[in-house]
Formats: C-alpha cells, sequence, structure tokens
C-alpha cells in the first residue's frame, strides 16, 4: 500500500479478515508512511480482538525498489500500479524466511466469509507447488499475450519454494555460480529476449497487466509449480462481472445459481455453482477507492443492484465493533524500517572480506 487510497481499501480488507477470522491472524504490510498512519489510526481502535493479532509493516524506500527492479535487469511496467505493482513479484524476498507461506489480496477486494478456509486450501496443494491463483482458460488477449487467462488479484504463495526456486533474477545471484533463477527463462520464453530502453537498461517488450503478465509468464512455463484456486475466492467485477453473483434471492438452489451464472464454460469450475466468499472490485476506473465509484449511485447499474448493500455494510463496519471486551487476546503492530530483500542479504553474505 503506496497511498492513502490503497490503504483506505486495504482498511476495509483488513476489517473484514478480522470481522470474519476464526483463528489467530498475521497481517505482513508492505507500504509507506502515509499508508502505515492510515492503518494504524483504525487499528489502534481495536483493544480486545476476538484472536491474537500480528500486523507487520514493512517500509520500503521508493528507491530501494526501484533499484531491486533495476537489479533484476529487464523488468518493468505500464500499468497503474507502478513500481510498488512490480513488488508482488519480489514478496518472498521482502518477508523474513521465518514467514514460510502467505496469501497475497489485491487493496480493492473484501471477505465475506472466513478466511480460515482459505488457509486451509495450502493443505490441498501438491508437494511441488509454489503458486495457486484463479485460472481461466476461456479467457483470451493476445496483445496481453493471453495473461487474463491468470488473477493475480488473489494468490497462494509458497514462500519457502519460490526462495528455493531462486524466482526472481539479480545481479548479486549472477555474479554468484549457483543455480540460475526461475523466472529469465520464462520472460524470455513468452517476450523473447530483452530490448534496449535506451540509458543502459534492457527490457522485456510487450508485458502487459502489470505483475500479472509476469507471473503467467512463470506459470506458463513452469505449470508443475501451479494450481488453479477456486472462483469463490476471485468474484471479480472486472472481465467476470462476477460471474453474475449477487445478493438476494436466498432460497435460490445449486442448479439455478449454476444456471444463471456467467464465465465458467470451458474453465476449472464448469457444472458447479460459484460459492462467494470473497468479492473483488476491481477495474472500477476514474476513482482513487472503489467505494467511490459514480456507478454505485446509479439504480440501473447491475453491479450496484447486486453488491452495493455488502459495499456499504463492509465499508460503514466500525472498527470499534469488532473490540470483544471479555477477551484477553492483543493485537500487536509492528514496524520495520529500511527493509533490505533477499538478493541484498545473500550479496551481505557472500562478500569476501
Amino acid at each position: 500500500m503506496f497511498s492513502e487510497g490503497s490503504a483506505a481499501e486495504g482498511a476495509v480488507l483488513i476489517k473484514s479478515i478480522i470481522l470474519y477470522s476464526s483463528s489467530p491472524l498475521e497481517f505482513h504490510i508492505i507500504c509507506d508512511q502515509t499508508a502505515q498512519e492510515y492503518l494504524q489510526k483504525r487499528l489502534g481502535l481495536l483493544k480486545h480482538p476476538q484472536h491474537d493479532i500480528l500486523v507487520r509493516f514493512y517500509r520500503i524506500p521508493r528507491e530501494s525498489m526501484v533499484a531491486r527492479i533495476e537489479r533484476e535487469g529487464a523488468i518493468n511496467t505500464d500499468h497503474a500500479a507502478g513500481v510498488p505493482g512490480l513488488m508482488k513479484l519480489f514478496i518472498h524476498e521482502i518477508l523474513p524466511s521465518t514467514v514460510r507461506r502467505a496469501i497475497f489480496v489485491d487493496t480493492d477486494a473484501f471477505f465475506i466469509s472466513d478466511p480460515t478456509q482459505l488457509w486451509a486450501h495450502f493443505l490441498s496443494l501438491r508437494p511441488g507447488t509454489a503458486i495457486s491463483m484463479p485460472s481461466h482458460p476461456d479467457q483470451s488477449e493476445p496483445e496481453w499475450h493471453n495473461a487474463n487467462r491468470i488473477c493475480s488479484c488473489i494468490m497462494l504463495l509458497d514462500l519457502d519454494r519460490l526462495r528455493a526456486l531462486r524466482l526472481m533474477d539479480s545481479s548479486y545471484y549472477r555474479a554468484d555460480r549457483g543455480a540460475p533463477a526461475l523466472a529469465p527463462p520464462a520472460f524470455q520464453a513468452m517476450f523473447g529476449a530483452p530490448v534496449d530502453a535506451g540509458n543502459g537498461r534492457m527490457r522485456y517488450d510487450g508485458v502487459k497487466l502489470g505483475d500479472q503478465g509476469y507471473w503467467w509468464a512463470i506459470v506458463s512455463h513452469r505449470p508443475d509449480i501451479f494450481q488453479h484456486l477456486s472462483y469463490d475466492w476471485e468474484v471479480s467485477s472486472c472481465l467476470m462481472d462476477m460471474y453474475l453473483k449477487g445478493l438476494g434471492n436466498d432460497d435460490a438452489d445449486e442448479a439455478h445459481e449454476t444456471r444463471v451464472q456467467v464465465h465458467t464454460d470451458d474453465t476449472p469450475e464448469e457444472g458447479r455453482a460459484i460459492l462467494p466468499k470473497m468479492v473483488h472490485f476491481n477495474c472500477l476506473d476514474g476513482v482513487d477507492r472503489y467505494y467511490d465509484w459514480p456507478g454505485w449511485s446509479d439504480p440501473n447499474d447491475g453491479l450496484a443492484q447486486r453488491w452495493l448493500p455488502a459495499v456499504r455494510y463492509h465499508v460503514g463496519y466500525k472498527w470499534l465493533w469488532l473490540n470483544q471486551p471479555e477477551s484477553n487476546a492483543t493485537l500487536t503492530m509492528q514496524v520495520l524500517h529500511d527493509v533490505k530483500f533477499a538478493d541484498e542479504e545473500f550479496a551481505h553474505g557472500h562478500t569476501t572480506p
């Protein structure tokens, strides 16, 4: 989170996780000072959580992020998320080795069910799986190299596995005679060899959708480390139109829900009713915060008709109401400043005195 707008969206997401969780929680938030302060103000209202909560803020200066991208050698982005968006490719390098697995979620989403159910999916992953995210084989967009066939908006990441695979390259790794990084052959297989970008820089050409374009190259090249994640956890307004799911008609049965949903033919979910567990309001252009989208006030808009009450409820639910006065659980906040990437730690450990 690298703005007040992203922190405001992320606060709703965090609030929903705390609201529905049946287990202790850890939040690892890569952010700037503005986002940190916004979130701390709200988290500070939670004196008596139902379960123990650890919130750790990772403060990474922009120049450090840019330097890490430069050490990779050729990745770039024209996506609105910019440099911070590419940090999704380096989560395994930013979080300490004590954090072995993590779930990444875009800020413009919130849970409507217990996130412990999602964490349990780690138990069903194959031994070699490092990444699980929703896949959409029915989608096609050649100008994007078909990167819309996945959604990196929600990812289950086996960080131990990604570290062992040395996912992303670095000039520090290239100077070492150890195992090569996984990503460069994947990127070159999809985008071709890097081209001259001027000023001594190289770049992969034609990469779209920011980090998602790179994740698509990775899982396309190495399907053995990838596993599909159910659409239940990615009910998205962008491209998928929420699969036409929405509130109302509370006695609808499975046959009805399967019949009226969209974008599931020729996918791993074909023939199964999508059961929303997390909703994602992306591609609502023109606003910094999805809940300020003008379309919510349009009585004829289908998305507003189906989901506005849920948005209002989760945005408006007061942080104070999360308190359980009889609980002995605690909320702990920590701030890590000037966080180093794993490739920097590697270079430091391999420096000859």
